[in-house]
C-alpha cells in the first residue's frame, strides 16, 4: 500500500502545474464549506449573546396592527395590573416601550429613554453600584432609579459612585439607587432604556393614563412560558369583549427568527461553496482521464507482466484519493483559519459570547468530502485504465 501512495505521489509531483491548478477549485470548495460551517456555530454564538438582554422568563405582549380596528386592542396600564393579578403562573407585568426626556444631573444634561424597570431577580446585566429596583420600590411608588452603562456614561463622565445622588428627569427629582454595567457586546432588549423607574412611577408620571404600545410580563416557571403566553393573549381577548388580536414576543422567537434568516444566508453560501466543489471534482476527473490516456502504454506492460486489474485498479484509485485528501487538507486549514478570524474579530467583539469552535466536525466534512469526490470523479478513470486490454495498451503510441 505504501508503495502505491509513493508512486501516486510522484505522478503528482511530475505534474505540479496541472495538478497545482486542479487542485485550486476543491481548495476553493472546501474552504468556503468549513469557514461557513465555524463562523455559522459563531454566529450562533453571538445571536445567544446579543439576546442577552432578554430574559429567558419574560415575554411581551402587544396588539396585532393587522387587525381592523386596531385601537380596540390598545393596553392601559390597569390593564397591565390586572393581567399580572388574573393569569396563573405570571408574577410581574411592566409597559412595554420608552419615553424620551431630558435628564439633568447638576450640570449635565442628555435626553435618554425612559422605562418601566423590573424588580431586580429578573435583572440580566450585573449591577456595577448600587442595586436595583426592589418590590418595595414598586409598591410604594418611590422616586429612584436605576441607570444603565449608557446614561452614567453620559451623565456622569468623570466617573465614581453615583449612588444617592438624585437625577431631575422631566419636572421630578429622583434618587439614584443603582448602575448596570456595561453590557458584553451589543445586545438586543425589547424595550430597552437608559434610565428605569418603578413601573407604578412609569404609569403616573410618563404614562399618565395614556394607552401602552404594549406590556412585558414575567413568569415563575420558564417551562410553562408558553402556556401563560396563551393565557395572557386569550385573557385580553375577554377583557375587550370583542374580535382583538394580539402577538406574542420572547427570546426563543426572536432567535428562531434570526436563525431563520442566518439558515438561508448559509445554505445559499453553502450551494456556492458546493458548485465549486463540483467543477473540482470535474477537474479530477478530467486530470485522471489525461493521466490514464498518457499511461496507457504503461498500463499495458504491467499487465503484460502480471498485474492484476485489481492493482491497477487500485493504483488509479489512490491517485485520485491523493489529489483529493491534498486538496481537501489544504482547504480544512485555509477553512479553519478564516472561520476563526472571523469568530474572532468580529462576532466575538459584537456580541462578547466566545464559541465553542466543532473542530472535530470540521475535520470530519473534510474528510467526507475527500471520500465523496474521489468515489464521484476518481473512480471511473481508474476502472477505466482497469479495464484496458494489455495487447491494445502495448500497441498505443
Amino acid at each position: 500500500m505504501i508503495a502505491y501512495v509513493m508512486e501516486a505521489l510522484r505522478v503528482l509531483a511530475a505534474n505540479r502545474t496541472r495538478t497545482a491548478l486542479t487542485l485550486v477549485g476543491l481548495v476553493i470548495g472546501v474552504t468556503a464549506v468549513i469557514a461557513i460551517e465555524i463562523a455559522g456555530a459563531g454566529l450562533a454564538g453571538a445571536v445567544r449573546g446579543t439576546l442577552g438582554g432578554i430574559s429567558d422568563s419574560s415575554f411581551t405582549i402587544v396588539p396585532n396592527t393587522r387587525q381592523g380596528d386596531f385601537t380596540r386592542a390598545r393596553i392601559k396600564y390597569d390593564d397591565v395590573v390586572k393581567a399580572q393579578r388574573s393569569v396563573p403562573g405570571v408574577v410581574e407585568g411592566i409597559p412595554f416601550g420608552a419615553n424620551a426626556r431630558l435628564v439633568r444631573v447638576g450640570r449635565r444634561r442628555a435626553r435618554l429613554a425612559i422605562a418601566a424597570g423590573v424588580e431586580g431577580r429578573f435583572v440580566t446585566t450585573p449591577v456595577r453600584y448600587g442595586r436595583v429596583l426592589s418590590n418595595d420600590d414598586i409598591a410604594n411608588a418611590s422616586h429612584v432609579c436605576v441607570l444603565t452603562d449608557n446614561a452614567y456614561t453620559r451623565l456622569f463622565p468623570a466617573g465614581g459612585d453615583p449612588t444617592g445622588q438624585t437625577a431631575r428627569i422631566g419636572d421630578r427629582r429622583y434618587l439614584i439607587v443603582g448602575v448596570l454595567q456595561k453590557p458584553s457586546g451589543v445586545q438586543v432588549n425589547l424595550g430597552r432604556a437608559d434610565i428605569s423607574v418603578p413601573a407604578t412611577v412609569f404609569a403616573r408620571d410618563f404614562a399618565r393614563g395614556a394607552f401602552l404600545f404594549g406590556a412585558t410580563f414575567y413568569v415563575s416557571d420558564t417551562s410553562r412560558l408558553e402556556a401563560a403566553e396563551s393565557a395572557m393573549t386569550e385573557w385580553f381577548r375577554v377583557l375587550k369583549k370583542g374580535r382583538v388580536e394580539y402577538q406574542t414576543i420572547d427570546r426563543r422567537s426572536i432567535s428562531q427568527g434570526i436563525d431563520g434568516i442566518f439558515g438561508v444566508v448559509t445554505f445559499i453560501v453553502a450551494v456556492i461553496g458546493a458548485v465549486s466543489l463540483l467543477v473540482a471534482g470535474i477537474g479530477i476527473l478530467n486530470i485522471m482521464l489525461v493521466s490514464v490516456t498518457e499511461r496507457t502504454r504503461e498500463i499495458g506492460l504491467r499487465k503484460a507482466i502480471g498485474a492484476t486489474r485489481g492493482q491497477v485498479l487500485l493504483q488509479f484509485f489512490i491517485e485520485a484519493l491523493a489529489l483529493s485528501a491534498i486538496g481537501c487538507g489544504v482547504g480544512l486549514i485555509l477553512g479553519v483559519g478564516v472561520g476563526a478570524a472571523v469568530n474572532t474579530f468580529a462576532l466575538v467583539k459584537i456580541s462578547g459570547v466566545v464559541p465553542t469552535i466543532p473542530w472535530l466536525r470540521s475535520i470530519l466534512t473534510a474528510t467526507a468530502f475527500a471520500t465523496i469526490v474521489t468515489l464521484a470523479f476518481g473512480t471511473y478513470p481508474a476502472w477505466r485504465a482497469a479495464t484496458l486490454d494489455p495487447i491494445e495498451a502495448l500497441r498505443y503510441e
